[in-house]
Parts: C-alpha cells; structure tokens; sequence
C-alpha cells in the first residue's frame, strides 16, 4: 500500500493543483488515493493480460493458421508437400481466405481435395467479386451441399473472370435451352466446361445433324461436349469412323445416342474396332446398336470373354456364349459373367475354365510397359 501512496504523491507533485482547486478533498484523501488507484491498477493489470494473451494466441507459422483453422498435422503436411510455398504465406492473408472459403461452407477435407487439383489455389486473389460470385452461383446451383461439391471439383470456378467468363457461358447454355437442372450436373461433370466452351456455325451445324431436340434427354450430353471440343478434333474423330465404312449421318446419330463415343481416343476406337471386326467377326454396325463394345476395356473385359466363348466352344459344353447370347454375356458384370458362364459347370471343368480365363486377363497389350505416354492435352 505503501507503494501505491508514493506513486500517486508523486504524481500529485508533478502535477501540482492550485491553491483552492486540491485535485483530492483533504477530508477523504487516503480513501480515495487509495480507491482511484486500486481501480486503475486493476483495469491496466487486466488489459495488459488481455494484450499479452492476444499476442501470444496469434499464430506465428502457416501450420499454426491452418492448425486453428481446422487441419490436421497430416492435412498440414499433405498441404506443405502439394504446395510448399505455403509454408511462408502471408499469414493475413491466408487467414483471410480460409475464412472466405469457410463462408462458402468448406473444411479440411475439401481444401485437402482443392490444394491437390490447383496448388496455387491460395496464392491467388479468391476475393475478386467474391460476394457477387456467391449469390449468383447459389442462384445457380440451388444449395450449398451443390456448391460446394463443384467448387471441389473445379476450385477455379472462384477465380474464372466473373463478368466476361462465368456470365456469359451459363447465359449462352441457357440461350440454348439447358435449364438450370440440367446445366448443374454438367458443370459439376464436366469441370472445364467454363474456360473451354465455344460455339460457331460449324459447332451449331455437327449438333443440328444429332437430330436432337432441346427436350431430348441427351441434349445437355451432346451439346456441352461439343461446347468444349475443338473443331479439328471432332473432325478427326469423325473421320476415325468414317475409315470403318461409317456414314457421317450413322456417325453424328451414334453421337446422339451415345455422346460418351467422343470422349474416346482415336486409339481406342481403332482398336477394339478392330478386334470386333477381325476377331470377333461381327459387322461395324453393330456398333451403331451396341456402342459399349468401344467402351470395354479390350484387354481385362472384352477379349479375354470372347476367348471363354472360344474355349467353352472346343470343349463341346452345354452353356454356349453364341450370338446374341454373346453381347449379353459382354454386358455382364464380372461376378454374374462367372456364375453365369464358369461356375455353372461342374468343379473340375469350372476350374479349368477360371484358370484358363485368368490367364487370358492377365495376357497385356505388347510393349505395354515400354510404351511412352505422349500428353498431347485436353483430350477432346
């Protein structure tokens, strides 16, 4: 108490009053020396605690901001190790996206997904119209959960040019009769529906020759994969076929139909065309009705069964794959193809059916692993 006393005296001598105008009422002096003193000793001590907490609450590292955010030590270091520059980020402004993209309803485990598909995802500006791009997108996609689940499948869409990129695709899909329902699902599908999406005449005129309508239920299909393809690989895909003997009104029907059959690489194509043709010795129209011969995997699907119906054939049993019994077997899953075409034999022919099928999937295409992978980009 002592010391209390001399530092206010003190301050009363450095601060004298005037002679009738004493600073304390000489009556109540020590009381209130005593009391005004406690309480502002009282209020420094707690704000200057408050001030020290503060300071050493704050985060001093990236790991510490993602840790407070909500990451775990193994999310941190799958963050650090995709992006590592992370590591010496502005902590400002990398609290201050994480707290931009907790608005939009994303945790850890989504940011884990976004940082994996762009790196540079918080190294950029997210802000820019942000809150104009929210409500329009929340307009567009009906809810959060929807949001959320395309932003995680395509993090760009939170930094595309807003007003001259992501308003003008959604306004020119729509211009073209995809409702909002319908336009959903395919930007969520098919995540560079935005950034690539032109149309011309010649677009126009390859989806004019589908014969689909707008309330077709493979318009949307057909329409955004032609959006985002380029004309010259539509045409050398065009004219893969035609080298089959494919006329390109049977071509652009098979599209609408199946509009995945342009999704598949020339390679593909060729090749299971080919074994449909020459080992198989169907007709290529054959394809126009069952299009899920391009799509089978030719190496564990498709020829080690067409080898079974082979087998099954020399060994002279009962349950041939003949026919029209041979593109159902083909359709079959694997577990209901061997119980249906392998199993129903007795043991010892069963066995030596699943071993002889066995080895057939594990046959692999020629110089397969010697084969060098040539990336020659967006691959329609």
């Amino acid at each position: 108490m002592k010391s209390r006393f001399d530092s206010v005296f003190k301050l009363c001598i450095v601060f004298p009053a005037a002679r009738n105008h004493s600073p304390f009422p000489r009556t109540v002096l020590p009381t209130c020396l005593s009391f005004v003193h406690t309480t502002y000793s009282t209020v420094c001590l707690t704000q200057e605690e408050s001030v020290v907490e503060d300071i050493f609450d704050q985060p001093k590292t990236s790991a510490e901001v993602l840790e407070k955010w909500g990451c775990s030590d193994a999310d941190i270091s799958q963050l650090f190790r995709r992006r590592p520059t992370l590591r010496n980020a502005d902590l400002n402004q990398l609290q201050f996206k994480l707290n931009l993209l907790s608005g939009l309803g994303i945790t850890a485990p989504e940011l884990l997904k976004m940082i994996n598909c762009r790196p540079r995802l918080l190294s950029v500006r997210i802000d820019h119209c942000f809150d104009e791009r929210h409500e329009f997108f929340m307009k567009l996609f009906g809810s959060r959960e929807l949001l959320v689940k395309a932003i995680v499948r395509n993090p760009s869409l939170l930094i595309y040019d807003f007003h001259n990129k992501v308003k003008p695709t959604i306004a020119l899909y729509e211009g073209m009769g995809l409702s909002r329902e319908e336009l959903v699902p395919m930007l969520i599908s098919r995540p560079t529906l935005i950034p690539r999406t032109t149309f011309n005449h010649e677009k126009m005129e390859y989806i004019r020759k589908t014969g689909l309508s707008n309330e077709s239920r493979m318009y949307k299909y057909v329409v955004t994969l032609i959006g985002i393809s380029r004309l010259e690989t539509i045409s050398e895909k065009v004219a893969n076929f035609e080298k089959f003997g494919f006329s390109e009104d049977e071509i652009f029907g098979l599209l609408g139909r199946s509009p995945i059959v342009f999704t598949l690489s020339v390679d593909k194509v060729q090749r299971n065309m080919t074994f449909v043709l020459g080992q198989m010795k169907l007709p290529a129209t054959v394809i126009l009705e069952h299009p899920f011969l391009l799509y089978m995997n030719l190496e564990a699907a498709l020829k080690p069964r067409v080898c079974l119906a082979g087998k099954i054939e020399d060994m002279d049993l009962d349950e041939q794959i003949k026919g029209p019994k041979l593109l159902t077997a083909l359709r079959m899953t694997e577990k209901r193809f061997v119980k249906a075409f392998v199993n129903c034999h007795p043991k010892d022919v069963a066995d030596e059916l699943m071993e002889y099928y066995t080895k057939a999937k594990g046959v692999k295409r020629l110089a397969e692993a010697s084969k060098k992978k040539l990336y020659e980009g967006f691959p329609y």
